[in-house]
């Protein structure tokens, strides 16, 4: 299998992009879900520099089993726990006992949403930075 972490993080900033102008436009369930997805691929970009296959959504998971390799601070982990809340909520309206995801994220949920895929994004582009 070909190498390919470049492409993942680049990706993954273009998602984090995503995130934001969702943000700008009042499209906060979109902004939390695209922060969540731009982790996942951030954190996928890490497992393909290292030749390892990564499955799963979880970024919390997968920096779990990242952290059997290396060093994942607990703040970065803390970030993780948070975007994984907005896997499914933000997409599913079966997710609440009434109403539709938009009508439950708020500016403030994507803010942080973002705040913490940078977080997660740094962390992958500093062990990246060590890997090459």
């Amino acid at each position: 299998m070909p190498e390919r972490s470049r492409d993942w993080i680049k990706q993954s900033k273009r998602d984090l992009e995503m995130a934001e102008k969702a943000m700008r436009d009042g499209f906060y369930e979109w902004s939390c879900f695209a922060a969540q997805q731009a982790a996942e691929k951030a954190v996928k970009a890490v497992f393909q520099k290292m030749g390892s296959v990564a499955w799963g959504h979880s970024v919390f998971e997968l920096l779990k089993v990242l952290a059997t390799k290396i060093s994942v601070p607990n703040d970065v982990l803390n970030c993780a726990r948070a975007l994984d809340r907005f896997y499914i909520l933000t997409r599913y309206p079966n997710g609440f006992d009434s109403g539709s995801p938009f009508e439950y994220f708020t500016e403030e949920d994507a803010r942080n949403a973002i705040l913490y895929c940078r977080r997660v994004i740094e962390f992958c582009e500093s062990v990246l930075a060590e890997e090459r």
